[in-house]
């Protein structure tokens, strides 16, 4: 076997556990999601107190937007919506988060499984609490759940992390693309079935966008760091 099927069988090797190469900068991406994630987690905060200063209540722009998606309301348009309401509930995003885990185990690159099993967990752990906490009220006409703890929309949230996450470790132009028009059709989705008022939405998909980047950042310095020690180890 020649020198360069040496170093193409070498490659091979360690696609699994070494990350895709990029053309930026490993620290130039790593900054860019710190400051995306500072900058969600900040507006987030922000809509907090602005809905906390309305006692929970319905702003100006979540009444409009709920009677607008009240005049556009079909029996054809309510079965779309239920769609990713169901596929990105509970029972779905556990199964879609666990299989993407085990794919990345399988493939032998266990940084980007840690990545995104710790997203997720830790939007959850972040988000459902805060929910309960608020208990803002729902919209009155509510086709899904009537529970109130409404914001933010846990659905919005971890749909947002799966997508951020994917983008950040996957880096496909597709990948992204494909993520922001789930995203949507999930916050229109949960804005149509009136489980949620559209700052609700809002919040979840900042919670999300501002988790995965910090999260991602984390977790390529660590491997970095780790990837650093062993090969002083081994110099």
């Amino acid at each position: 076997m020649d020198a360069t099927a040496d170093d193409a069988t070498a490659d091979d090797a360690t696609a699994g556990t070494v990350a895709p190469t990029s053309r930026v900068d490993p620290d130039v991406r790593r900054a860019h999601a710190l400051v995306v994630g500072v900058v969600a987690t900040v507006l987030f905060v922000t809509l907090r107190l602005v809905v906390a200063l309305s006692n929970s209540a319905p702003l100006p722009i979540d009444a409009a937007w709920d009677g607008t998606m009240s005049s556009l309301a079909s029996p054809v348009g309510v079965i779309i919506a239920w769609v990713p309401a169901i596929v990105g509930g509970t029972i779905g995003m556990i199964l879609i988060g666990v299989a993407t885990t085990i794919v990345f185990l399988v493939r032998r690159r266990p940084w980007d499984a840690l990545n995104v099993a710790a997203s997720i967990a830790l939007v959850v752990a972040i988000g459902a609490p805060m929910a309960a906490v608020i208990a803002r009220s729902r919209p009155t006409h509510s086709l899904a759940e009537t529970v109130a703890t409404s914001f933010p929309s846990g659905h919005t949230a971890v749909a947002t992390t799966i997508v951020v996450t994917l983008g950040l470790i996957l880096r496909r132009r597709w990948v992204w693309v494909a993520g922001v028009l789930w995203v949507v059709l999930m916050m229109w989705s949960r804005t149509y079935l009136h489980a949620h008022w559209l700052t609700d939405v809002t919040a979840g998909m900042l919670e999300g966008v501002a988790v995965a980047t910090l999260v991602w950042a984390a977790v390529e310095v660590s491997r970095e760091r780790r990837a650093q020690r062993a090969a002083a180890a081994t110099a």
